[in-house]
């Protein structure tokens, strides 16, 4: 692959476009609600109607209201349609030369699409991810090579230092740093390691990019792997992805194809080939020491750090790990210059954060937005509140967050601002109660989660999470006092404290969270304290 050839592609492939053309969104929520059936039936009405030279019909990634799926969008029109049925087909066409049609129709103009602020995502919905051409058209590999051609691997590692990236996998980490670490490293072989095992209850993020722009998540480990001195990469991905594996299968043999992977990237000197190894679903293999392990074929557990993974990763080799938003976000930052992703955001979480919308909540799907935006426009504007009643809490970050109540939703969302109301930003799963949720059932569920997914291998996760369920049953079946909540969070101190990774050490965060903001509902669940002045007795006839 030369300049010339990325120049003859893009052109081709832009070139090639018709007058019109209705997206279908294919990824795996509006899959599941028969897109293809929808594509299908689009393709077949453009045809019966004589359309071909002038529509095109293109599959495309999530549209982002997946609530509303299957969604067609319309271009130039600027027309969503929605939960659209293969015998809609024939109507949709029929508006295209002009005839009035009952097809159901979103407002674009509504704050969940007008608040929002694609990086990320600036592809999805927008190109095929099964077609490489698609994503060159919209300038997909330029950013690696320009960095082959123009930048030493320093500069890549310090324009990534100086985007303010940090990690979004949860623990936000500043990106530069880790690779710093890495490129430092004196070894003949290093690795890349691309995280995409997804477990948060009610996330989806890291699945919709995969689906919908795969090719972002290639080029940025590319990138990556050309800073920090790796030749081999690794997706790994669970295995309840299937789309998402799919789509990477063919994403990579394109990319391979076109020189773009293998040996010589972009004609130079430079090698790196990517393999995915596909998880079992255990909750665990997200902590990048038990990624490492499934990766190797050993069994998932967890390690004991030091020595990190920048030094010791994968086969005792330095490793460096990011998730896949991370690594979409490379090729735009390099693309678009550090200061561009620096200028979004606040002062200590630069860019934008993809999260996953879910729960009681009107408009569920999957929104980015700037750094910063508080959490009343993401869930009221953006969401549009609760389908029945008020909203009660957000739950963010998953089973390792926290519940946030909504007298605190004019808090920014960043890495800083969440930290201090006992939750984390997480991976970008977005759970939203409304007032007929019980919190302590909420902090036994995710409880529950912890102490199945918990690997068992040091006792403080193992035995204490069970120990903690039993707990909070006791409390939800009234059998319980002031003083279990005092052993509760005691034990959530020691089970913080104690565990060897962060499933164990962030497993409590959903209960002290509810005991803070929540604690009346536990109280109201309790029995009198033992010793307590029993009520007054009715006098003896």
């Amino acid at each position: 692959m030369v300049l010339e050839d990325l120049n003859a592609i893009k052109e081709k492939e832009i070139g090639s476009r018709k007058k019109q053309c209705l997206r279908v969104c294919m990824a795996a929520g509006c899959m599941s609600s028969n897109a293809q059936g929808v594509k299908e039936s689009l393709d077949k009405a453009v045809k019966e109607a004589g359309l071909e030279a002038e529509v095109e019909v293109r599959s495309v990634g999530c549209i982002k209201l997946c609530c509303e799926g299957p969604l067609v969008a319309s271009d130039p029109h600027d027309v969503l349609y929605e939960r659209v049925t293969p015998e809609d087909a024939s109507k949709i066409v029929a508006e295209l030369q002009g005839k009035q049609t009952d097809v159901k129709r979103g407002n674009l103009k509504h704050p969940f699409f007008t608040n929002q602020l694609s990086v990320v995502l600036e592809n999805s919905g927008v190109v095929d991810p099964d077609r490489i051409e698609a994503y060159i058209a919209a300038d997909g590999y330029r950013a690696v090579r320009d960095v082959l051609r123009e930048m030493t691997p320093q500069d890549v590692v310090t324009a990534i230092t100086k985007s303010g990236l940090r990690g979004r996998g949860g623990a936000g980490y500043p990106t530069g740093l880790k690779w710093a670490t890495v490129a430092k490293t004196n070894a003949a072989k290093k690795y890349v390691i691309c995280n995409a095992d997804e477990g948060d209850p009610g996330a989806f993020m890291d699945r919709s990019v995969l689906e919908s722009d795969p090719h972002s998540v290639i080029e940025g480990m590319i990138i990556a792997a050309y800073a920090v001195g790796a030749d081999q990469g690794y997706i790994y991905v669970r295995a309840e992805y299937p789309l998402a594996i799919q789509r990477l299968q063919t994403a990579i043999k394109q990319a391979k194809q076109l020189g773009l992977l293998g040996t010589g990237v972009f004609e130079s000197p430079f090698n790196f080939d990517i393999a995915i190894r596909i998880g079992a679903g255990a909750f665990v293999c997200g902590e990048e020491t038990a990624l490492m392990a499934s990766v190797e074929g050993r069994r998932g557990v967890p390690r004991p750090r030091p020595p990190f993974p920048a030094e010791s990763g994968l086969f005792n080799l330095p490793t460096l790990i990011n998730n896949v938003e991370t690594f979409a976000n490379v090729p735009r930052i390099l693309r678009r210059g550090a200061d561009w992703f620096a200028s979004i955001g606040t002062e200590k979480s630069k860019g934008t954060k993809v999260f996953a919308l879910a729960g009681k909540i009107n408009h569920t799907g999957l929104i980015e937005v700037p750094m910063g935006t508080p959490l009343r426009t993401i869930v009221e504007d953006m969401g549009g509140g609760a389908p029945e009643g008020k909203i009660k809490a957000v739950q963010t970050g998953g089973p390792s967050g926290g519940c946030i109540p909504a007298e605190h939703f004019d808090t920014p969302v960043d890495y800083e601002s969440l930290s201090k109301l006992g939750s984390i930003m997480g991976s970008g799963g977005m759970i939203v109660m409304d007032e007929s949720t019980k919190m302590v059932d909420v902090a036994r569920f995710f409880m529950e989660f912890c102490m199945d997914e918990s690997c068992g291998k040091c006792i403080p996760c193992r035995a204490g999470t069970v120990q903690l369920h039993g707990m909070l049953t006791k409390i939800i079946e009234k059998r319980a006092t002031e003083a279990d909540i005092r052993k509760i969070e005691e034990l959530c101190d020691l089970v913080r404290h104690a565990s060897l990774c962060g499933l164990g050490q962030t497993a409590p965060n959903p209960v002290l969270s509810t005991l803070r903001f929540f604690r009346k509902e536990y109280e109201e669940l309790l029995l009198p304290e033992v010793g307590a002045a029993p009520p007054t007795a009715a006098p003896v006839a």
